[in-house]
Protein backbone atom coordinates (compact mmCIF):
# COMPACT_ATOMS: atom_id res chain seq x y z
CA UNK A 1 0.00 0.00 0.00
CA UNK A 2 1.40 3.30 -1.03
CA UNK A 3 1.52 6.36 1.41
CA UNK A 4 -1.10 8.83 0.61
CA UNK A 5 -0.08 12.89 0.80
CA UNK A 6 -0.47 14.26 3.92
CA UNK A 7 -1.44 10.78 5.71
CA UNK A 8 1.66 10.42 7.52
CA UNK A 9 2.90 12.15 10.32
CA UNK A 10 5.60 14.37 10.20
CA UNK A 11 7.65 13.73 13.11
CA UNK A 12 10.97 13.70 11.46
CA UNK A 13 11.31 17.71 10.55
CA UNK A 14 13.85 20.11 8.84
CA UNK A 15 15.57 23.11 9.92
CA UNK A 16 14.22 26.63 10.16
CA UNK A 17 15.66 29.70 12.08
CA UNK A 18 12.49 29.88 14.60
CA UNK A 19 10.55 27.34 15.20
CA UNK A 20 6.94 27.37 17.05
CA UNK A 21 5.54 24.60 19.80
CA UNK A 22 2.12 24.58 20.61
CA UNK A 23 0.81 22.24 23.05
CA UNK A 24 -3.30 22.18 23.41
CA UNK A 25 -4.15 20.67 26.80
CA UNK A 26 -7.38 19.70 28.54
CA UNK A 27 -7.49 22.95 30.63
CA UNK A 28 -3.59 25.04 29.24
CA UNK A 29 -3.40 25.93 26.16
CA UNK A 30 1.13 26.75 26.23
CA UNK A 31 3.03 27.70 23.42
CA UNK A 32 6.92 28.52 23.06
CA UNK A 33 8.95 30.32 20.48
CA UNK A 34 12.48 29.10 19.89
CA UNK A 35 15.14 30.82 18.30
CA UNK A 36 17.95 28.56 16.15
CA UNK A 37 20.03 30.84 15.04
CA UNK A 38 22.59 31.27 17.77
CA UNK A 39 25.07 28.78 18.56
CA UNK A 40 22.38 27.38 20.92
CA UNK A 41 18.55 27.42 20.71
CA UNK A 42 17.08 30.33 22.88
CA UNK A 43 13.92 30.29 24.27
CA UNK A 44 12.05 33.75 23.09
CA UNK A 45 8.46 33.89 24.28
CA UNK A 46 6.46 31.78 25.33
CA UNK A 47 2.60 32.28 26.17
CA UNK A 48 -0.01 30.04 28.73
CA UNK A 49 -4.10 30.82 28.56
CA UNK A 50 -6.40 28.78 31.12
CA UNK A 51 -9.07 27.28 29.29
CA UNK A 52 -12.65 27.32 30.47
CA UNK A 53 -13.17 23.80 32.26
CA UNK A 54 -16.12 22.83 29.70
CA UNK A 55 -13.99 23.55 26.65
CA UNK A 56 -12.38 20.41 26.73
CA UNK A 57 -13.38 17.30 28.91
CA UNK A 58 -11.80 13.98 29.26
CA UNK A 59 -9.77 14.63 26.48
CA UNK A 60 -12.66 15.38 23.89
CA UNK A 61 -13.53 18.80 22.51
CA UNK A 62 -16.65 20.05 23.25
CA UNK A 63 -16.89 23.85 22.31
CA UNK A 64 -14.40 24.23 19.36
CA UNK A 65 -15.08 27.86 19.46
CA UNK A 66 -13.33 28.09 23.01
CA UNK A 67 -10.12 26.26 22.38
CA UNK A 68 -10.28 27.96 18.97
CA UNK A 69 -10.08 31.25 21.18
CA UNK A 70 -7.59 30.18 23.63
CA UNK A 71 -5.33 29.46 20.53
CA UNK A 72 -5.66 32.88 18.73
CA UNK A 73 -4.73 34.53 23.02
CA UNK A 74 -2.14 32.27 23.65
CA UNK A 75 -0.41 33.09 20.47
CA UNK A 76 -1.25 37.09 21.37
CA UNK A 77 -0.18 36.72 24.80
CA UNK A 78 3.05 35.58 24.00
CA UNK A 79 3.64 38.00 21.07
CA UNK A 80 4.48 35.09 18.08
CA UNK A 81 3.49 36.10 14.70
CA UNK A 82 4.73 32.76 12.91
CA UNK A 83 1.79 31.28 11.45
CA UNK A 84 3.64 27.89 11.23
CA UNK A 85 3.72 25.61 14.27
CA UNK A 86 4.22 22.25 15.60
CA UNK A 87 1.58 20.38 18.21
CA UNK A 88 1.43 16.97 19.30
CA UNK A 89 -1.29 14.68 20.43
CA UNK A 90 -1.93 11.71 22.72
CA UNK A 91 -4.34 9.65 24.74
CA UNK A 92 -5.36 6.31 23.61
CA UNK A 93 -6.03 6.77 20.14
CA UNK A 94 -1.97 6.87 19.67
CA UNK A 95 0.19 3.99 19.12
CA UNK A 96 3.85 4.07 19.93
CA UNK A 97 5.80 0.39 19.61
CA UNK A 98 9.25 -0.96 18.58
CA UNK A 99 8.48 -3.91 15.79
CA UNK A 100 11.53 -6.05 14.46
CA UNK A 101 10.98 -6.45 10.50
CA UNK A 102 12.96 -7.71 7.40
CA UNK A 103 16.00 -4.88 6.22
CA UNK A 104 15.54 -3.28 3.54
CA UNK A 105 15.89 0.32 2.20
CA UNK A 106 13.84 2.99 3.32
CA UNK A 107 11.94 3.74 0.25
CA UNK A 108 10.84 -0.25 0.71
CA UNK A 109 10.31 0.01 4.38
CA UNK A 110 7.85 3.32 3.64
CA UNK A 111 5.58 0.74 1.79
CA UNK A 112 5.74 -2.42 3.82
CA UNK A 113 5.17 -0.54 6.87
CA UNK A 114 1.62 -0.38 5.92
CA UNK A 115 1.38 -4.33 5.59
CA UNK A 116 3.43 -4.94 8.76
CA UNK A 117 1.50 -2.35 11.24
CA UNK A 118 -1.74 -4.40 10.36
CA UNK A 119 -0.42 -6.91 12.63
CA UNK A 120 0.99 -4.29 15.24
CA UNK A 121 -1.93 -1.51 15.09
CA UNK A 122 -5.58 -2.16 17.39
CA UNK A 123 -7.31 -0.11 14.70
CA UNK A 124 -8.09 -0.54 10.89
CA UNK A 125 -5.46 0.08 8.83
CA UNK A 126 -7.23 2.22 6.74
CA UNK A 127 -8.25 4.61 9.68
CA UNK A 128 -5.13 5.55 11.22
CA UNK A 129 -2.03 8.03 9.99
CA UNK A 130 1.28 6.17 10.03
CA UNK A 131 5.32 6.85 10.69
CA UNK A 132 8.11 5.22 11.48
CA UNK A 133 12.09 5.91 12.19
CA UNK A 134 14.70 3.15 11.79
CA UNK A 135 16.23 2.30 15.83
CA UNK A 136 18.42 -0.50 14.24
CA UNK A 137 19.65 -1.07 10.79
CA UNK A 138 20.94 -4.40 11.29
CA UNK A 139 19.74 -6.97 14.39
CA UNK A 140 21.18 -9.95 12.72
CA UNK A 141 19.60 -12.56 10.71
CA UNK A 142 18.74 -9.91 7.90
CA UNK A 143 16.48 -7.69 10.28
CA UNK A 144 15.82 -4.46 11.47
CA UNK A 145 14.16 -2.39 14.31
CA UNK A 146 11.83 -0.14 13.83
CA UNK A 147 9.72 2.90 15.75
CA UNK A 148 6.22 2.50 15.00
CA UNK A 149 3.95 5.34 15.29
CA UNK A 150 0.24 5.21 14.55
CA UNK A 151 -2.61 7.61 15.46
CA UNK A 152 -6.33 7.46 14.22
CA UNK A 153 -6.84 10.04 11.63
CA UNK A 154 -9.62 11.40 12.96
CA UNK A 155 -8.27 12.83 16.06
CA UNK A 156 -5.14 13.76 13.83
CA UNK A 157 -7.46 15.99 11.63
CA UNK A 158 -9.49 16.92 13.80
CA UNK A 159 -6.46 18.11 15.99
CA UNK A 160 -4.84 19.99 13.11
CA UNK A 161 -8.32 21.47 12.08
CA UNK A 162 -8.14 22.93 15.71
CA UNK A 163 -5.39 24.58 15.07
CA UNK A 164 -6.42 25.83 11.28
CA UNK A 165 -9.80 27.53 12.32
CA UNK A 166 -7.24 29.53 14.88
CA UNK A 167 -5.86 30.73 12.13
CA UNK A 168 -2.60 28.52 12.29
CA UNK A 169 -0.28 25.81 9.97
CA UNK A 170 0.44 23.15 11.59
CA UNK A 171 3.18 22.02 9.87
CA UNK A 172 4.33 18.91 12.25
CA UNK A 173 2.31 16.66 14.17
CA UNK A 174 4.03 14.74 16.89
CA UNK A 175 3.37 13.20 19.79
CA UNK A 176 3.61 14.64 23.26
CA UNK A 177 5.61 11.78 24.46
CA UNK A 178 8.48 12.44 21.85
CA UNK A 179 8.37 16.30 22.31
CA UNK A 180 8.93 15.70 26.58
CA UNK A 181 11.93 13.39 25.56
CA UNK A 182 13.31 16.38 22.82
CA UNK A 183 13.01 18.73 25.44
CA UNK A 184 14.43 16.73 28.57
CA UNK A 185 17.43 15.81 26.29
CA UNK A 186 18.42 19.70 24.72
CA UNK A 187 19.49 20.11 28.66
CA UNK A 188 22.27 17.55 27.86
CA UNK A 189 20.57 14.51 30.52
CA UNK A 190 22.83 11.38 28.78
CA UNK A 191 20.84 8.37 29.17
CA UNK A 192 23.75 6.29 28.07
CA UNK A 193 23.34 3.40 29.12
CA UNK A 194 20.54 4.01 31.56
CA UNK A 195 16.64 3.44 31.76
CA UNK A 196 15.13 6.94 32.33
CA UNK A 197 11.22 7.26 33.01
CA UNK A 198 9.34 10.38 31.46
CA UNK A 199 6.31 11.11 33.53
CA UNK A 200 3.96 13.99 32.07
CA UNK A 201 1.47 14.50 34.04
CA UNK A 202 -1.38 17.24 32.25
CA UNK A 203 -4.99 17.66 33.63
CA UNK A 204 -6.58 14.67 31.76
CA UNK A 205 -3.72 12.33 30.97
CA UNK A 206 -0.45 11.27 32.33
CA UNK A 207 2.55 10.22 29.51
CA UNK A 208 4.71 7.54 30.87
CA UNK A 209 7.45 7.38 28.04
CA UNK A 210 10.73 4.34 29.01
CA UNK A 211 14.21 5.43 27.04
CA UNK A 212 16.77 3.12 26.73
CA UNK A 213 20.23 4.64 25.77
CA UNK A 214 17.97 7.84 24.36
CA UNK A 215 15.73 5.67 22.30
CA UNK A 216 12.23 5.33 22.99
CA UNK A 217 11.47 1.81 24.63
CA UNK A 218 7.71 1.93 25.89
CA UNK A 219 5.00 4.74 25.94
CA UNK A 220 1.62 4.62 28.10
CA UNK A 221 -1.03 6.88 28.16
CA UNK A 222 -2.96 7.52 31.24
CA UNK A 223 -6.08 8.63 31.38
CA UNK A 224 -5.77 9.97 34.45
CA UNK A 225 -4.00 13.63 35.47
CA UNK A 226 -3.64 16.36 37.68
CA UNK A 227 -7.39 16.72 38.07
CA UNK A 228 -7.32 13.88 40.45
CA UNK A 229 -5.49 15.82 43.27
CA UNK A 230 -7.96 18.38 42.82
CA UNK A 231 -11.12 16.21 43.22
CA UNK A 232 -9.51 14.92 46.24
CA UNK A 233 -8.34 18.02 47.77
CA UNK A 234 -11.77 19.67 47.18
CA UNK A 235 -13.24 16.33 48.17
CA UNK A 236 -11.50 15.94 51.33
CA UNK A 237 -10.98 19.38 52.60
CA UNK A 238 -14.50 20.74 51.72
CA UNK A 239 -13.13 23.72 49.38
CA UNK A 240 -13.71 25.06 46.47
CA UNK A 241 -12.20 24.10 42.85
CA UNK A 242 -10.15 27.31 42.35
CA UNK A 243 -9.20 27.03 46.64
CA UNK A 244 -7.58 23.75 46.09
CA UNK A 245 -5.77 24.40 42.64
CA UNK A 246 -4.39 27.55 45.15
CA UNK A 247 -2.94 24.90 47.36
CA UNK A 248 -1.82 22.64 44.53
CA UNK A 249 -0.26 25.57 42.64
CA UNK A 250 1.48 26.58 46.26
CA UNK A 251 0.12 29.96 45.93
CA UNK A 252 -1.95 29.23 49.20
CA UNK A 253 -0.15 27.47 52.37
CA UNK A 254 -0.67 24.33 53.43
CA UNK A 255 -2.98 24.41 57.50
CA UNK A 256 -2.08 20.31 58.18
CA UNK A 257 0.94 19.17 55.84
CA UNK A 258 0.52 15.50 56.96
CA UNK A 259 -2.95 15.31 56.23
CA UNK A 260 -2.41 17.25 52.92
CA UNK A 261 0.89 14.84 51.72
CA UNK A 262 -1.80 11.75 52.49
CA UNK A 263 -4.40 12.79 50.13
CA UNK A 264 -2.22 13.13 47.85
CA UNK A 265 -0.65 10.29 47.83
CA UNK A 266 -3.87 8.31 48.09
CA UNK A 267 -4.96 10.50 44.76
CA UNK A 268 -1.76 9.27 43.47
CA UNK A 269 -2.71 5.83 43.61
CA UNK A 270 -3.38 5.01 39.20
CA UNK A 271 -0.71 6.83 38.34
CA UNK A 272 1.59 4.98 40.27
CA UNK A 273 -0.17 1.48 39.29
CA UNK A 274 0.69 2.70 35.52
CA UNK A 275 4.35 3.58 36.27
CA UNK A 276 4.41 0.05 38.44
CA UNK A 277 2.78 -1.77 34.95
CA UNK A 278 5.70 -0.13 32.95
CA UNK A 279 8.42 -1.26 35.00
CA UNK A 280 6.61 -4.46 34.89
CA UNK A 281 6.57 -4.74 31.72
CA UNK A 282 10.29 -4.13 31.10
CA UNK A 283 11.20 -6.60 33.81
CA UNK A 284 8.67 -9.34 30.99
CA UNK A 285 10.49 -8.27 28.43
CA UNK A 286 13.96 -9.04 29.71
CA UNK A 287 15.35 -5.46 29.00
CA UNK A 288 15.69 -4.08 32.14
CA UNK A 289 15.37 -4.92 35.68
CA UNK A 290 14.47 -0.98 36.57
CA UNK A 291 13.74 2.40 35.74
CA UNK A 292 17.12 4.26 36.81
CA UNK A 293 15.77 7.79 37.14
CA UNK A 294 12.17 8.84 36.50
CA UNK A 295 12.06 12.74 35.64
CA UNK A 296 8.44 14.58 35.84
CA UNK A 297 6.70 17.16 33.97
CA UNK A 298 3.69 18.74 32.91
CA UNK A 299 1.16 20.73 35.09
CA UNK A 300 1.05 18.10 38.48
CA UNK A 301 5.01 17.96 38.30
CA UNK A 302 4.69 20.45 41.14
CA UNK A 303 1.70 19.17 43.31
CA UNK A 304 2.79 19.13 46.88
CA UNK A 305 4.98 15.92 47.98
CA UNK A 306 4.41 14.05 44.99
CA UNK A 307 7.48 13.80 44.03
CA UNK A 308 8.73 12.15 47.82
CA UNK A 309 5.99 10.09 47.50
CA UNK A 310 6.80 8.02 44.19
CA UNK A 311 10.42 8.15 44.82
CA UNK A 312 9.57 6.19 48.16
CA UNK A 313 6.84 4.39 46.62
CA UNK A 314 9.19 3.28 43.82
CA UNK A 315 12.64 3.31 44.75
CA UNK A 316 13.58 5.54 42.20
CA UNK A 317 15.10 9.20 41.98
CA UNK A 318 12.39 11.32 40.86
CA UNK A 319 12.99 14.51 39.68
CA UNK A 320 11.03 17.70 38.12
CA UNK A 321 11.88 18.48 34.43
CA UNK A 322 14.50 21.32 34.39
CA UNK A 323 13.96 21.79 30.59
CA UNK A 324 12.84 25.37 30.52
CA UNK A 325 15.04 26.96 33.16
CA UNK A 326 17.86 25.41 32.14
CA UNK A 327 17.86 26.50 28.40
CA UNK A 328 18.91 29.73 27.30
CA UNK A 329 16.44 32.39 27.04
CA UNK A 330 15.60 36.09 26.09
CA UNK A 331 16.84 38.22 28.85
CA UNK A 332 13.99 38.97 30.98
CA UNK A 333 11.06 36.56 29.50
CA UNK A 334 9.69 35.37 32.54
CA UNK A 335 10.29 38.07 34.72
CA UNK A 336 8.46 40.51 32.13
CA UNK A 337 5.28 38.57 32.74
CA UNK A 338 5.72 37.89 36.48
CA UNK A 339 6.00 33.98 36.36
CA UNK A 340 8.51 31.84 38.45
CA UNK A 341 10.18 30.05 36.19
CA UNK A 342 11.14 26.71 38.04
CA UNK A 343 6.72 26.36 38.33
CA UNK A 344 6.30 27.50 34.90
CA UNK A 345 9.05 25.39 33.47
CA UNK A 346 7.22 22.17 33.88
CA UNK A 347 3.85 23.40 31.95
CA UNK A 348 5.61 24.02 29.19
CA UNK A 349 8.12 21.29 28.49
CA UNK A 350 5.41 19.64 25.67
CA UNK A 351 5.64 23.42 24.18
CA UNK A 352 9.25 23.34 23.91
CA UNK A 353 9.99 20.33 23.24
CA UNK A 354 7.95 20.78 19.84
CA UNK A 355 9.27 24.17 18.79
CA UNK A 356 13.01 22.81 18.89
CA UNK A 357 11.55 20.79 15.92
CA UNK A 358 12.64 22.99 13.20
CA UNK A 359 10.77 22.88 9.67
CA UNK A 360 12.21 25.03 6.83
CA UNK A 361 9.96 27.49 5.71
Amino acid sequence: REAKAGEEMKLFARKAKTSVGLDIGSSLIKVVEVDHSKDEPVLTKYGIVKLPPEAIVEGEIMDQSLVVQGIQECMAKAGVTSKNVATAVSGRAVIVKKVVMDKMNPDDAKEAIFWEAEQHVPFDIDDVCLDFQVLNEDMGANQMEILLVAAKKEMVNAHAGIVKDAGLNPVIIDVDSFAIQNAVEATGENGAGRVVGLVNIGSDVTNINIIQNNTPYFTRDLSVGSNVFVEAVQRDLGVSFDEAESMLSGSSEIDDADRFRQIIADAATDISMGIERSVAFLKTAGDAERIDHAVLSGGGACVPFLREILSEKHGIDFTVNQAVSQMARAEGVFEAAGDDVEKVGPILTVALGLALRREAK
